[in-house]
């Protein structure tokens, strides 16, 4: 399994798009790394995870190949996740030679906007609905969607995906995950964990995970056996707000065993 993560950023972007505050005129001037676009995630060229307003953004960075997946997994309707405006950029009144009708899964609020934003080019998709701790097939690859602690007035999924029994957790956005998620995840082995750290230094840890949130996760799977020698963790969605830039998050992180995320990023299982 191969992952690409094409944006490492929460909701606003990092440097965020209309902020002048020392850390995002920081990340300006120091460039690489430090530039973060809203989240998404490539996962064998065929599948990907969340549409966020970026997308275009990342077309033209890392090539026409990331624009032509067969399936999109949709964690939840916040709009740097899902912006399904853009997906209809696929249809034929604006794409040509674009591929096969395009397979979107998400919870019900994602099948509902789907719906009503393609209402008129609903043959150029198919729109699946997923419920929480059903196994599917897609792509090649077997997705569990189970509850995420974010949007609390709808469904937030974090994925887990196993291909040929290799494993890895999408698990943003999310604060510490709930309960039922946990005891699920218990009986897994992770080759991969992805996990959400927009609130850095805060002392947060619901709704969006922080740094001590991350650290304790990886204690958690470990102590539960659910962590190989192997095994990756890695930390992204950060916000400005944290303050911390990538030479910063990893000074916190990897003396943990925990990789920080940037754009870009490939993860090969």
């Amino acid at each position: 399994m191969n992952i690409r993560l094409l944006g490492s950023a929460a909701a606003e972007g990092f440097p965020a798009i209309f902020c002048r505050c020392k850390h995002c005129e920081k990340a300006k001037r120091l460039g690489g790394k430090n530039i973060r676009t809203r989240t998404s995630a490539l996962i064998d060229d065929n599948l990907k995870i969340d549409f966020p307003p970026d997308t275009f953004m990342h077309v033209l960075r890392a090539g026409d190949a990331i624009s032509e997946f067969e399936h999109l997994i949709v964690t939840h309707t916040h709009h740097d996740h899902f912006y399904p405006e853009d997906i209809r950029m696929r249809t034929p009144n604006f794409a040509k030679n674009y591929g096969d009708v395009l397979n979107i899964y998400g919870n019900e609020r994602v099948v509902q906007r789907c719906n009503d934003i393609f209402e008129n080019e609903s043959e150029s998709f198919n729109i699946i609905p997923f419920q929480s701790f059903t196994t599917y097939e897609v792509g090649g690859k077997l997705i569990t969607p189970l509850p995420a602690d974010h949007k609390p007035d709808e469904n937030s999924f974090i994925y887990f995906i196993e291909k040929n029994g290799e494993t890895c957790l999408y698990g943003h956005d999310s604060g510490v995950y709930p309960e039922e998620t946990f005891n699920w995840l218990s009986k897994r082995v992770l080759d991969v964990a992805i996990m959400d750290c927009t609130n850095g230094l805060k002392d947060e840890k619901t709704i969006h995970m922080n740094i001590e949130a991350v650290k304790e996760m990886k204690t958690k799977f470990v102590k539960m056996g659910m962590l190989h020698e192997k095994s990756k963790v890695v930390a992204t969605h950060f916000s400005h707000n944290s303050g911390l830039l990538h030479n910063d998050l990893e000074s916190l992180l990897v003396p943990f065993g925990i990789d920080v995320a940037y754009d870009g990023m490939e993860i090969k299982i």
